[in-house]
């Protein structure tokens, strides 16, 4: 065998390798839901049921956690946006000297353990009388989160054509107008998936949330709970849901995206 040859093969075996890793435990999950056995297994198979998606639905605490993590998701949302794209327009604008510490300052939640992260946001806020809840969680998570969302807005700023910019502003366009008509359009893509990296980061984050969610149990908590009680298989069944809609949303977006794309050929 030539040495191209066996590079191909040990490429498609990497590629197999790589996606099964991947997969497998995601197709395990799926078919252990259908699995008529108290445990969430494929072995031994006990028959096929649909009955672990019965009771998820008649399971009301895992429904409040799921809300109430869908609530915390939408609130680091609405706060970790806005002053992720603030501070990445800050940082646009500060000297070279200041920017390395100023980046370092910033970034640090991302290097600092959640769980530090939610103790010290827990003792913090305990000073001003605020105790643990969905408030704090999104507290705790956009402080971190919010980074995320400085570092995907820089890095399209970096290829912002500036002169855009001062022509704007020379043909008599205030600030607020140059931003919401060049620069905010510029910057939606970058927004956008900023925005969907914070919700999922917020959606399935732990160990921030552990210390500082109190009694409003999120989907992680509660499910890291059920560990130590015993799982059931409808938690698989949780798993399979969220996964399709996932997916779901994923081709929909796919088939938007080429939508536009084939509309701006056709004025092109």
């Amino acid at each position: 065998m030539s040495s191209q040859r066996l590079m191909a093969f040990g490429l498609r075996f990497y590629v197999v390798v790589f996606f099964g890793y991947l997969f497998l435990p995601l197709a395990i999950m799926a078919a252990a839901t259908f699995n008529d056995s108290r445990f969430p297994t494929v072995t031994p198979w006990d028959g096929t049921t649909l009955r672990w998606f019965g009771e998820l639905w008649a399971d009301g605490g895992m429904w409040q956690a799921l809300t109430n993590s869908l609530i915390v998701a939408v609130g680091v949302l609405v706060v970790a946006v806005p002053i992720g794209i603030a501070t990445a327009l800050f940082l646009n604008t500060v000297s070279s000297r200041a920017k390395p510490f100023l980046y370092a300052l910033i970034l640090s939640p991302l290097l600092t353990p959640g769980v530090i992260i939610g103790i010290s946001t827990l003792i913090f806020w305990r000073q001003w009388g605020v105790s643990g809840g969905i408030f704090l969680t999104v507290l705790g998570q956009a402080t971190f989160i919010a980074a995320y969302v400085m570092l995907m807005v820089t890095a399209r700023l970096q290829r912002f054509d500036r002169t855009m910019e001062r022509a704007a502003l020379d043909l008599g366009a205030s600030q607020w107008q140059m931003f919401r008509r060049i620069l905010l359009p510029f910057l939606k893509p970058a927004i956008l998936s900023a925005a969907v990296i914070a919700f999922l980061q917020s959606f399935e984050n732990y160990n921030t949330t552990l210390f500082v969610v109190g009694y409003d149990t999120t989907l992680t908590v509660y499910i890291a709970s059920k560990v130590r009680t015993g799982l059931t298989p409808a938690v698989n069944a949780l798993g399979l849901i969220l996964i399709l809609v996932t997916v779901l949303l994923a081709i929909a977006y796919e088939v938007k995206r080429r939508r536009e794309a084939a509309r701006q050929d056709v004025q092109a």
